[in-house]
C-alpha cells in the first residue's frame, strides 16, 4: 500500500480548513420576497434584534456591504408598544447577521406608516396580486402601496436602500424613493415635486406638518418653514436657474447635494458641485429643528455636515427662538421690547424654556387698527425676504403693513441712504435675528405690529341749569340710596359666587395655562381613561399625590394611571411632572404616555410596570422572590443611567430629590427605571447649585440639606442609600431590628471599623453570599456615594462608568457616615419634610 507524505496531508488538511472558513464568511443577503408571502410583527419573526438604546428591529430583507447593510421590516424604539414598517442602516457581521455592539444603533432612512404606527401582532403581506400591504392587529389597514393588476412578480430591496416592486420584464412597478420621509440616502434622487418633511422628534415619528420642509422647484432647491405662504429660509445650497421648466432634481453624493436638470447629463462638469469620496456609509436627514444634517459612520454615527447653517449660526433658523421672538448671540432668545416708551407687548410662552417663542399680550384685532403701532428693532435680519414693494421709503412701508389686516411685520431692507429700500410683509412672523450690518453689507430693519388698549372715552358737557341741578340732587340722593342696596346684593351675590365657583375658575386657569404649553405629550380625554381602567376599579395603591389605577388602551397596551388629589398639590405636582418629563425620553427612565386634564380632574399616563416596585424585591417581609445577584447589579446600573441622563444629558439639568426604591420601577425583564417627577427641580446648566426647602424622605436625605443648598449630589447621596438597600437587603431604619441595628448607616459604618462587611450581605439570598466578594466590591461605591462632603461624592457618569468596570473607586475615602437622621434631634426637621408614607405603590404600575 502506497503512503501519502505527511506533509501532503497536512496541506490537503490546510486547503479544506480555508476553504470551509472562506464559504462561512461569505456574505449572505437576502433581499428578495416573492408573491403570497406573509411576515407577522412578533418574537417569530426570524431576524429579531433588541438594542441597548431600546430599539428593536425585526428585519425581513437585507442588502448591502460588509459592515453596514441596509434592511427593511418593523422597527420601534423606547417601549415597543408601536412599530414602523421602514429601512434602516444596521451593523452586520462577516456573515450578515445584524448585531447590536453599544453605539451602533439602527438609522431609519425611511419608513412607510410614521402617521399611522402598529403594533404587535400587525402584518405585512405581499399579496397575490402584487400588493404590499401593512395591517395592524385588529385588521386595519395602515399603508398599502396601491400596485393591485400591475403585473408585480417580486419584491427587492437594493443595495443603496431602495425597496421596489417588479414586474417580470425586471421594471420597477413601485419604489420607496418616489416617496421620500425625511432622509437621503447615497445616490438617492429629490425630484421637483417631492419633498422631505421631518418627524416632530427622535421618539415622536408623527409628520411635523405645518412646520420644515426641503423641496425642489424649477428655480432650485428650497428650504421653507410651511407658513401661508411658505417662508423660504435657505435658497443658497444648491439654487440653479432653470428658464425651461424642465423637471429638476437633487441628488445625494458623497456629503452634499448636487443639482441636475433631467436633460442634462450628470456626467456636466458644470451642473455638479465637487465634493470628496465618501468614506463610508452616509444619510441625510431633515432634522425636527430644520437643519439639514449629513451623518457618517466613523467607528460611531457623526455629524458630517450641517448644510443649512449659515453666517447667523443657530439664530438663521426660523423657529431658533420660536415665534414673535428675538435670537442674539449664541441663540441667546428674548421677547421684543419697545424701548420708546418701555412697554411690553409680548411674554414668553414658557419661562423655563425661552426659545419656545413669544405671544401677544394683546392680540392684534382687525377691527382695531386705529388703535395698533410697531416696535421699531433696528440691526436685525428675518430668515426670509421677499419684495412686496420695491424702492420705496419706511413710512410707505410701515403704512402697507398698517392697512393690511394680516401683516404681522414689515421688514426693510436698503444701503447707506434709508429713504430707499425694498420692503417685506410677511402673514406670520417667526425669528427675528440680530446683526451686524458690516457682516451682510447692507441695512435691514423690522417693525413688529403691536396692539394697544384704547382707553376708556371722556366725557364733556355744558354747565347745567339750576333746575337741572335740582333734579341732579334729587337723582344724587335717590341714586345713593338704590345704589347702596344695589352695592350691598352684589357683594352678597358676588361672595356666594366667588366661594361656589372658586374651584371652577381655578381649573379653567390652569384649563388655559395647559393649553399654552408646547410640547405636550398625548392628551387623552377623561372618558378614554375611565373606559381604559373600566371605571377606576383595579387600583394599584396610592402614594402622596394621589391614587394610581392599572389601565388597558384600545390599541393593547396596557398603562397606569394616576390620578392626583389634593387641590393645592393639584396644579404644581401636575405642571412639574408633565413639562419635566413629558419630553424626556430615556431607557431608564418611566415613560409618561399622557395625561388628562378635565375640570378638577388631573391624571398622568404611565407605561405599566408590571414587576412594580423596586422594595417589593429587596425587603418584603416574606422574601419570597430573592433576586440574584446579577440581576440587583442590572437594577443598580440601571438606576445610575437613569440619573446621569437627568443630570448630564437633558437640555436642563433635572434634580429628582426624591430617589428611593418606592420609586424605582421594575419592567417584565426587570430593567430598572426612575419614576415620579413631582419632586424634581429644573435648573439652568450654568447653575451649581439651587437653594430651596427641605423636602424628600427621611432616611434618604443627604446631610447639605440642613444647610437649604442643594446640588445634583443629594440625588447621589440617595442612590448610595438605595445601593446599601439591595446589597443588605433591609430597609435604612428598620424597627424590626436590635435598637443597635436600626439605622442602615451606623452598621454599615461599624462593618468597615470592624472589617466584618460579610456580615451585612442579603442574609436570604445564596446566590449573593455565593458573590460576597464582589458584593463588598460594590459596597465601596456606596461609600463613595455616601460622602458627608457633597464635593467629594462622584457624579453619577463616573458611578457608571464604575460600575461598567472602566474607572476604579476612589481610594481616600471617609467612613464617618454619621448623619442627622441617625441622631433623635431629626424629629425637630421631620415637620419640614415629605411624610415617609407606607410603601403600597410595590405592584404592578
Amino acid at each position: 500500500m502506497m503512503r501519502v507524505p505527511w506533509i501532503s496531508c497536512l496541506f490537503f488538511a490546510f486547503f479544506v480548513i480555508l476553504f470551509c472558513y472562506s464559504s462561512s464568511a461569505q456574505p449572505f443577503d437576502y433581499p428578495t420576497a416573492n408573491l403570497s408571502t406573509t411576515w407577522t410583527n412578533d418574537e417569530s419573526a426570524p431576524h429579531s434584534i433588541n438594542f441597548t438604546d431600546g430599539s428593536r428591529v425585526r428585519s425581513i430583507l437585507l442588502r448591502g456591504t460588509y459592515g453596514h447593510k441596509f434592511a427593511c421590516g418593523f422597527f420601534c424604539n423606547g417601549t415597543c408598544t408601536s412599530y414602523l414598517f421602514a429601512i434602516f442602516i444596521v451593523q452586520t457581521n462577516s456573515v450578515s447577521n445584524i448585531v447590536a455592539p453599544g453605539i451602533a444603533f439602527p438609522q431609519v432612512v425611511w419608513s412607510a406608516n410614521r402617521d399611522y404606527p402598529v403594533g404587535i401582532g400587525a402584518t405585512l403581506n405581499l399579496t397575490a396580486s402584487g400588493e404590499l400591504v401593512l395591517q395592524d392587529v385588529d385588521g386595519s389597514i395602515a399603508w398599502t402601496t396601491n400596485t393591485t393588476k400591475k403585473s408585480v412578480v417580486g419584491m427587492n430591496l437594493t443595495d443603496i436602500g431602495n425597496l421596489l416592486l417588479f414586474d417580470v420584464d425586471g421594471k420597477v412597478v413601485w419604489q420607496s424613493f418616489d416617496h421620500p420621509t425625511d432622509c437621503l440616502v447615497l445616490g438617492q434622487k429629490l425630484f421637483q415635486g417631492q419633498k422631505l418633511i421631518p418627524s416632530v422628534s427622535s421618539t415622536n415619528w408623527t409628520t411635523q406638518k405645518g412646520m420644515y420642509s426641503l423641496q425642489v422647484t424649477n428655480q432650485g432647491l428650497f428650504a421653507s418653514v410651511e407658513s401661508n405662504p411658505p417662508q423660504i429660509y435657505d435658497d443658497g445650497l444648491v439654487t440653479r436657474t432653470n428658464p425651461n421648466k424642465e423637471r429638476s432634481y437633487v441628488r445625494f453624493l458623497n456629503g452634499s447635494l448636487s443639482y441636475f436638470i433631467v436633460s442634462t447629463e450628470p456626467s456636466d462638469p458644470d451642473m455638479w458641485i465637487p465634493i470628496p469620496q465618501a468614506s463610508s456609509v452616509q444619510y441625510m436627514k431633515l432634522m425636527p429643528d430644520g437643519h439639514l444634517k449629513v451623518f457618517e459612520w466613523q467607528n460611531r454615527w457623526i455629524v458630517l455636515a450641517d448644510l443649512l447653517t449659515g453666517p447667523l449660526g443657530e439664530c438663521g433658523y426660523p423657529l431658533a427662538c420660536g415665534r414673535n421672538a428675538l435670537c442674539s448671540g449664541n441663540q441667546q432668545c428674548s421677547c421684543p421690547v419697545s424701548t420708546s416708551p418701555r412697554k411690553e407687548y409680548f411674554r414668553p410662552m414658557n419661562d423655563l424654556q425661552p426659545n419656545l417663542g413669544c405671544t401677544e399680550i394683546t392680540p392684534l384685532s382687525c377691527n382695531s387698527t386705529q388703535d395698533q403701532d410697531f416696535i421699531a428693532l433696528t440691526n436685525v435680519e428675518y430668515v426670509t425676504f421677499v419684495a412686496n414693494m420695491e424702492t420705496v421709503n419706511i413710512e410707505v412701508c410701515k403704512q402697507a403693513c398698517m392697512k393690511n389686516c394680516s401683516c404681522k411685520a414689515a421688514i426693510f431692507h436698503y444701503g447707506s441712504n434709508s429713504s430707499r429700500g425694498d420692503c417685506y410683509l410677511p402673514s406670520e412672523l417667526f425669528t427675528v435675528t440680530s446683526i451686524d450690518p458690516d457682516v451682510i453689507h447692507y441695512n435691514s430693519s423690522a417693525f413688529l405690529k403691536v396692539q394697544n388698549i384704547r382707553p376708556p372715552p371722556s366725557s364733556t358737557s355744558e354747565s347745567p341749569s339750576p333746575l337741572a341741578k335740582r333734579k341732579n340732587r334729587v337723582a344724587t340722593v335717590l341714586g345713593s340710596t338704590i345704589g347702596s342696596i344695589v352695592l350691598l346684593l352684589i357683594v352678597v351675590i358676588g361672595f356666594v359666587i366667588f366661594v361656589v365657583h372658586k374651584r371652577k375658575m381655578k381649573a379653567e386657569m390652569e384649563e388655559e395655562y395647559l393649553d399654552q404649553v408646547p410640547g405636550m405629550p398625548t392628551r387623552f380625554s377623561y372618558e378614554e381613561l375611565k373606559t381604559a381602567t373600566e371605571c377606576f376599579c383595579k387600583k394599584l395603591g396610592q402614594g402622596g399625590f394621589g391614587s394610581v389605577y392599572e389601565g388597558t388602551l384600545t390599541d393593547g397596551s396596557k398603562i397606569a394611571v394616576k390620578c392626583l388629589e389634593g387641590l393645592t398639590q393639584v396644579k404644581k405636582s401636575f405642571l412639574a411632572e408633565v413639562e419635566s418629563i413629558g419630553s424626556i425620553h430615556h431607557v431608564n427612565l418611566v415613560r409618561l404616555r399622557g395625561f388628562c386634564a378635565w375640570k378638577s380632574q388631573r391624571l398622568l399616563v404611565y407605561e405599566f410596570m408590571s414587576n412594580g416596585s423596586l422594595d417589593r424585591w429587596i425587603y418584603q417581609g416574606d422574601r419570597k422572590h430573592v433576586l440574584k445577584w446579577e440581576c440587583r447589579k442590572k437594577i443598580v446600573l440601571d438606576i445610575a443611567k437613569g440619573l446621569a441622563y437627568l443630570h448630564e444629558d437633558c437640555r436642563q439639568k433635572i434634580i429628582h430629590l426624591d430617589i428611593k426604591p418606592q420609586n424605582i420601577l421594575l419592567d417584565s425583564d426587570f430593567n430598572a427605571k426612575v419614576s415620579d417627577f413631582g419632586l424634581s427641580k429644573l435648573i439652568d446648566r450654568n447653575q451649581t447649585q439651587v437653594i430651596t426647602t427641605m423636602r424628600g424622605t427621611p432616611g434618604y436625605l443627604a446631610p447639605e440639606w440642613l444647610s437649604s443648598i442643594i446640588t445634583e449630589k443629594v440625588d447621589v447621596y440617595s442612590f448610595g442609600i438605595v445601593l446599601l438597600e439591595i446589597l443588605c437587603g433591609r430597609k435604612n431604619f428598620d424597627r424590626s431590628q436590635p435598637e443597635e441595628s436600626w439605622h442602615l448607616l451606623g452598621v454599615f459604618q461599624k462593618g468597615w471599623e470592624q472589617g466584618n462587611l460579610l456580615d451585612i450581605v442579603d442574609k436570604y439570598s445564596d446566590d449573593m453570599q455565593a458573590h460576597v466578594e464582589e458584593v463588598v466590591e460594590m459596597m465601596k461605591v456606596a461609600s463613595w456615594c455616601l460622602q458627608n462632603d457633597f464635593t467629594r461624592r462622584p457624579s453619577m457618569s463616573t458611578v457608571v462608568k464604575v460600575l461598567e468596570g472602566v474607572m476604579n473607586v476612589e481610594s481616600n475615602l471617609d467612613y464617618n457616615f454619621s448623619h442627622p437622621s441617625m441622631q433623635k434631634t431629626t424629629v425637630g426637621h421631620e415637620k419640614d419634610l415629605t411624610p415617609l408614607l407606607p410603601s403600597i405603590l410595590s405592584g404592578p404600575r
